[in-house]
């Protein structure tokens, strides 16, 4: 017994006679869980020695408690408290600067101190702390003291703590990796959305920085109202363990709310402010290796089995087109001695034109235009630019009539196709080629600035820069939320795939040519398979840029998620019209560049339209305007110029068809069209005007998502009105495109996150996973957009399937 108290003993004897010689005093044994009153000046301090043992592998915390009534700041009470590896001193009154240099002071201060290492020794170890109170004042001031044992510094896995914090008051933990766990998710929960607080996770080092000046000088760290989760690994602590703080800010600002009214109009005063917080922490164990691979296999197969069905349908197709040669070839021969044609239009569509449509057997230049096909083979059809752009809009037989052509009151296809067919589709083309090239110009800066924000998140610690749904970012290597990311696979894979189907009938209808008569070239709709192929590369860019938005998704790089939808939804409505106007669809050049300028608009309503009026105004100007000009130009099929001379020539009109005599619009089913479609875009300018929305990006898109619906209902009403078929393969797609739309839509609207408001706000949407406990409610979203953009992009091509066997003198244009 007396060999066990020695080392009490010397270690205590040290400790006092180093006080006595820093205090000029002898210091004052203390008690834990005692209440100690006294006072200080200039003259006096006050020195109390705590000492206590550890048990062996055990980390034992202290806490000290100190309280003054003096406000006085001139001359605040001082304490120290000196340990074996540190020291940790604060005044009282303790001093927190917030917004605009105002100023807090609290006379309550406990802090926790930084708990000894556990030591290997079989005995118990011997620990003292000294606090030390001062004053520079000439008058004395009353102070409090308590120092306490904490019972429940470490936490446990998958145990609730409850606990109160203060901006004075803060409060950590200590949490060790149980053996068998490599990863853990600590989630914390209030009930009270205010005061605003900070989670950090530190490493085991001394001093803990556990202020609202300091908390985000060391670790990971996250500002919270109700709801915080930082996930964490075993690999980023040596260790095996680490400090869980939690502390207060004296304002609310950083959180999303406001500075006190009553601090208005005082920057200098102080304020003894009351702001506890009751939190409850919880770590729980995250998702093990095995899952990571599940959710990888999961993501790959889903979509990999499209390319199955795909091959499937494929191989059904090639049966029934085997079959079909096989019956042709074995078919009797007519009286005159030839087979008949095995080429089903020629043999069963008669060959008169329609009323409206130009006779192309009789007109002077109509046929002479397809005399450079019969002289060239199919094949020929390459990709070289010898031909310039000046050259894909001449056609010098029929510059004379096209305009006699396209102001007739019934349009048909053949009025529409007049130029060469190897022309146009190069023409077509560029859009396939100007977009690859957009897409690396693009997507190179973006994935380096992706990467620097990801870098400046590891490297800071600050999660408040990326708006993760933070219960649900599972990360791997560098990448904090892969789960967000490799949820974007569908749209590559998904891409690539309508790439092989736009190819595969490329090529057939490339041989198709070259066993055809040049007669069949007058069926059906004209197959041009630029524009398909630059959708399927938008698609996979989609995929790829919001990929790189989910790195580090914030206000400043949302656009990056949104740009390629633009286009999407673009080409969409470009090859809808090109379907029926093959001659004068806009160019890829004019295309490309009106893109541009919605993108430079989408720039400019992030920056300024948040609480800018002008900038609304201007485009809602803008927006109407350009909703007429472009309704001018489908109205009267490219003939109306549009020139300075343009507002003279549409006064004219106006007066002489709605005023002077009201007369039936020559277009009518143009006109209806037109007139919704203005509405619509009206409705979204007053709208924009009006409430002014922070998602500037989504308000454009959602202005062209609307439009393409329009359109394609358009379309589909005036194919049924004109007495066309929906085979059964369309069919399918459209209902597909509803239903997985509808699911997909679902999901979008179960909002996880949101950068319109504080990331603090934000973490309150944040969801658990839902999906094979690796994916959330976006990640679905993902995976569902990207099966429904597949099924749209294949009703358009294959919408009107049924007019192969059509001349084109007898299909309408709408």
């Amino acid at each position: 017994m007396a060999g066990a108290a020695a080392p009490v003993l010397g270690a205590l004897l040290c400790a006092l006679l180093w006080a006595a010689a820093a205090a000029g005093g002898s210091p004052a044994p203390g008690t834990f869980g005692r209440v100690y009153r006294g006072t200080v000046n200039i003259s006096t301090e006050r020195v109390y020695a705590f000492g206590y043992s550890s048990e062996p592998g055990q980390v034992d915390a202290v806490r000290v408690y100190v309280n003054s009534n003096s406000e006085n700041l001139q001359y605040p009470v001082l304490f120290v408290v000196r340990q074996q590896k540190g020291v940790l001193s604060w005044q009282v009154p303790l001093i927190f600067r917030g917004l605009y240099q105002k100023t807090y002071n609290y006379q309550e201060v406990s802090r926790t101190l930084c708990p000894s290492e556990p030591t290997a020794e079989m005995g118990p170890s011997d620990q003292v702390i000294f606090v030390d109170v001062a004053s520079m004042a000439p008058f004395n001031i009353a102070y409090e003291l308590l120092v306490t044992r904490l019972e429940n510094f470490q936490l446990e896995t998958n145990k609730a703590f409850n606990f109160t914090a203060s901006p004075s008051q803060p409060q950590y933990f200590l949490y060790k990796f149980p053996q068998d766990v490599d990863s853990v998710i600590i989630k914390v929960v209030s009930d009270a959305v205010y005061p605003c607080s900070v989670v950090s996770v530190q490493d085991i080092v001394c001093p803990v920085y556990d202020l609202d000046h300091n908390v985000e000088f060391n670790g990971v760290y996250q500002s919270m109202t109700k709801q915080a989760a930082i996930t964490v690994q075993r690999k980023d602590f040596p260790g095996e363990q680490f400090f869980v703080v939690f502390v207060i800010k004296p304002e609310d600002y950083a959180c999303g709310g406001s500075v006190p009214s009553s601090i208005h109009g005082n920057v200098n005063r102080t304020w003894n402010l009351q702001r506890t917080k009751n939190l409850q922490v919880t770590i729980v164990p995250s998702i093990k290796k095995s899952v990571y691979v599940q959710a990888m296999i999961f993501s790959f197969l889903s979509f990999l089995s499209f390319y199955l069905g795909s091959v499937v349908v494929a191989f059904v197709h090639y049966i029934r087109v085997q079959r079909k040669a096989l019956a042709d070839r074995l078919s009797p021969e007519d009286g005159s001695g030839i087979m008949t044609s095995s080429h089903p239009i020629t043999a069963s569509t008669p060959e008169g034109s329609s009323y409206g449509a130009i006779d192309e057997s009789s007109s002077s230049g109509g046929r002479q235009l397809s005399s450079p096909e019969r002289g060239l083979p199919a094949g020929s059809d390459t990709d070289s630019s010898v031909e310039e752009e000046s050259d894909f809009d001449t056609m010098p037989e029929i510059e004379s009539d096209k305009n006699i052509i396209r102001t007739k009151v019934f349009l048909y296809l053949s009025d529409l196709s007049r130029k060469d067919r190897r022309i146009v589709s190069k023409k077509y083309k560029i859009y396939f080629w100007n977009i690859i090239t957009i897409a690396v110009f693009y997507a190179l800066p973006v994935i380096q600035l992706v990467i620097t924000y990801q870098t400046v998140v590891n490297v800071t610690g600050n999660q408040d820069i990326c708006y993760y749904n933070f219960l649900c970012a599972h990360p791997l290597g560098v990448l904090s939320a892969f789960n967000n990311i490799l949820s974007n696979v569908g749209h590559m894979l998904l891409g690539f795939l309508f790439l092989l189907i736009v190819l595969r009938r490329d090529i057939l209808h490339r041989r198709a040519m070259e066993m055809k008569d040049i007669y069949t070239l007058d069926y059906g709709i004209p197959k041009h398979f630029g524009l398909f192929y630059a959708m399927g590369i938008a698609l996979m860019m989609e995929g790829v840029l919001s990929a790189c938005y989910h790195v580090c998704p914030n206000y400043s790089n949302f656009q990056f998620d949104t740009s390629f939808m633009y286009m999407i939804a673009g080409l969409c409505m470009l090859k809808l019209y090109q379907t029926r106007h093959p001659d004068i669809n806009a160019s890829a050049y004019s295309a490309y560049a009106s893109f541009a300028v919605v993108i430079c608009l989408a720039v400019l309503g992030v920056v300024f339209g948040k609480n800018d009026m002008w900038f609304w105004v201007i485009f809602s100007i803008i927006h109407v305007f350009a909703s007429l000009a472009l309704s001018t130009q489908i109205y009267y099929m490219g003939r109306f110029k549009i020139d300075l001379g343009i507002f003279r020539r549409a006064v004219m009109v106006l007066y002489t068809d709605c005023i002077q005599q009201c007369s039936r619009p020559m277009y009518m089913d143009r006109m209806v069209l037109l007139i919704v479609g203005n509405l619509v875009n009206w409705s979204f300018a007053i709208f924009g005007l009006v409430y002014r929305p922070r998602d500037f990006a989504s308000y454009i898109l959602g202005i062209f998502i609307c439009n393409l619906l329009l359109y394609l209902a358009f379309y589909i009403i005036m194919k049924l009105r004109s007495s066309e078929k929906l085979l059964p393969i369309p069919m399918f797609c459209i209902m597909a495109t509803a239903v997985v739309w509808a699911a997909a839509l679902y999901f979008f609207f179960q909002t996880l996150s949101s950068w319109e408001e504080t990331p603090a706000e934000s973490r309150e949407k944040n969801r658990p996973c839902i999906l094979l406990g690796f994916f959330d409610d976006h990640d679905v979203w993902h995976f569902l957009s990207a099966a429904a953009l597949f099924f749209s992009f294949l009703v358009l091509l294959t919408l009107d399937d049924d007019l192969d066997v059509v001349r084109r003198d007898k299909i309408p244009v709408f």
